[in-house]
């Protein structure tokens, strides 16, 4: 997954220096596809750094809306299905699960429209809503609470042109998503998820 990433940002760095064709102004774009969320090896300890926590991937589809505020400047909204992930805890095993939704907002740059490849760059704010939080086996009958988290997100990705009004997308996000946690009520320590996200989708002019 790293190595995809690296190489991908590699080929952005290449495509930025092609010639652009402008994306006009007050067009918008359809994404629809599939996303795998990756959080990061480490996503930190609970109970004063006793219990170190793991949580795991998940896919899941997804959908993106950009308007383009100026030629090849869009301003975009992912959106998706609920994610869902178990959490476990080192020696302990699976001890819950819980379900989120990442919508992100993000100000992006397309390079090269028009041509067969066009790379794309975005930065922008990530919201996560953390919900249905469930516990197991080592935590079974306690009540589990993730907070909702803010931060920041970046996007790239490459458009190969199918068509006239229409590319295939594989892009990488990476999202800052930390998130406080409660059990029985009790705050025990923070997730530090931060997760690289990768997929593809198909994308529609209009």
């Amino acid at each position: 997954m790293r190595l995809l990433s690296a190489s991908l940002l590699a080929l952005l760095a290449a495509g930025a220096a092609l010639p652009a064709a402008a994306q006009s102004a007050g067009e918008w774009t359809l994404a629809i596809g599939a996303h795998s969320v990756d959080p990061k090896s480490d996503n930190g300890s609970l109970a004063d750094g006793t219990l170190p926590v793991s949580v795991d991937s998940s896919v899941r589809p997804t959908i993106a809306f950009e308007y383009f505020l100026r030629d090849n400047l869009g301003l975009e909204v992912l959106a998706a299905l609920p994610f869902q992930h178990d959490i476990d805890i080192d020696g302990l095993g699976t001890v819950g699960s819980t379900k989120h939704l990442p919508p992100t907002v993000s100000l992006q740059y397309h390079f090269n429209q028009g041509g067969a490849v066009s790379p794309l760059l975005g930065l922008g704010v990530n919201y996560t809503k953390f919900f249905s939080e469930d516990t197991e086996g080592a935590l079974a009958g306690s009540e589990l609470e993730l907070g909702d988290s803010w931060g920041l997100a970046a996007h790239a990705g490459l458009d190969f042109k199918v068509g006239e009004r229409g590319a295939i997308r594989v892009d990488v996000r990476w999202m800052d998503i930390d998130s406080s946690v409660r059990l029985d009520g009790a705050k025990i320590g923070t997730v530090n998820i931060d997760p690289w996200v990768y997929g593809a989708a198909y994308v529609m002019t209009f």
